[in-house]
């Protein structure tokens, strides 16, 4: 049996409290994600991540680039970034993930995993420029990879496989109570992109 022509529930919560993460499969056809991903990796104005560490600048392999409605000026791991316009495909992919989730985005952070090495530490999306519980849509492009989450007070583990051309989404309480990483693997050298469309408050 082909496991991956069984429907994706969408509306089942993944986590079992404190938060709300659906998973939605592959929303594209593998030839429409294979040009979104070509697309991505070739006009997206991919740079290194930098990130403030115990007062020393760190540079990752893994690269990052923020756009948005709005030059919006987002700050992490104590680096501000300022968003750049929309592409167009980017603009396309907004809007699929909005109707999709009947939500609303106005900005979008994305990751470039050039391959398996490079992963995510636990961390938790609760910067003060987001919508405080608003949703974060995310897409992935590329290679499948293992996406987990851990409970800041349980310790509690879920974990899935976020595949290529798929979305995920994550809303309500899950920031507060829910650490979520992308583990390094052996099992694939290819590249995987993701793009977390994401809602900045403006004052």
């Amino acid at each position: 049996m082909d496991l991956f022509s069984i429907p994706t529930d969408k509306n089942h919560n993944w986590l079992p409290q404190d938060g709300t993460v659906h998973y939605y499969g592959k929303i594209f056809a593998l030839e429409q994600a294979n040009l979104y991903l070509e697309k991505l990796l070739k006009e997206i104005a991919w740079k290194n991540d930098e990130a403030i560490i115990f007062g020393k600048k760190i540079i990752t392999k893994r690269m990052v680039a923020w756009y948005g409605d709005m030059p919006f000026q987002y700050t992490y791991s104590k680096v501000t970034k300022q968003a750049l316009p929309w592409t167009k495909a980017l603009k396309q992919l907004k809007h699929i993930a909005e109707s999709e989730t009947g939500e609303s985005y106005n900005s979008c952070l994305l990751n470039l995993y050039n391959d398996g090495s490079e992963g995510m530490a636990w961390h938790s999306d609760g910067e003060k420029d987001l919508k405080k519980n608003g949703a974060i849509a995310s897409m992935s492009f590329g290679a499948e990879r293992k996406f987990a989450f851990k409970h800041k007070e349980t310790k509690e583990v879920v974990s899935l496989h976020l595949e290529h051309g798929s979305l995920l989404v994550m809303k309500d309480l899950t920031q507060s109570y829910w650490l979520h990483r992308l583990p390094p693997t052996t099992k694939t050298s290819k590249p995987r992109v993701n793009l977390t469309f994401r809602t900045i408050e403006t004052q």
